[in-house]
């Protein structure tokens, strides 16, 4: 689903992989603003497994590991770009 918009199934969704691979040990979802760190490993971790022994385990909020903020999703403004690391 990478850089394409949101269509009405993938919106109802509050947690969306959009890049599941974003660099060697990242990828990105579009969420809901108030979606929680829990609620975001755990479709990552369902949805695109890392292949490592510990999966996804942070939702970078405060520039972790180099890797940047959050940025508001350009298709629907009360969403969120997040990366997550293994």
């Amino acid at each position: 689903m990478r850089n394409s918009a949101l269509d009405q199934e993938n919106k109802a969704k509050r947690v969306i992989v959009t890049d599941p691979m974003h660099g060697i040990t990242g990828m990105q979802v579009c969420c809901v603003k108030d979606a929680t760190d829990e609620e975001i490993l755990r479709v990552c971790n369902e949805e695109n497994p890392a292949g490592t022994e510990h999966g996804w385990q942070v939702v970078v909020r405060n520039n972790e590991y180099g890797y940047a903020n959050p940025v508001v999703c350009s298709a629907d403004k009360e969403r969120l770009h997040i990366l997550i690391v293994c």
